[in-house]
């Protein structure tokens, strides 16, 4: 896994993490869920390189 991928999968996170939060702040159930997605996408992302390298 590249520097540039863990930040890029991180980032991901983090915007999620904030899109959630926006959404629980508003009241937007629709921001809240596709922030846990975009998290989740990041962690799933993170978790593959990881796995990926080891087998390398």
């Amino acid at each position: 896994m590249t520097v540039d991928d863990t930040a890029k999968n991180r980032t991901q996170q983090v915007k999620g993490k904030a899109k959630e939060q926006a959404g629980k702040l508003t009241g937007n159930k629709k921001l809240e869920r596709s922030g846990q997605a975009d998290m989740a996408k990041g962690e799933v992302k993170e978790r593959a390189s990881k796995v990926k390298d080891a087998f390398s």
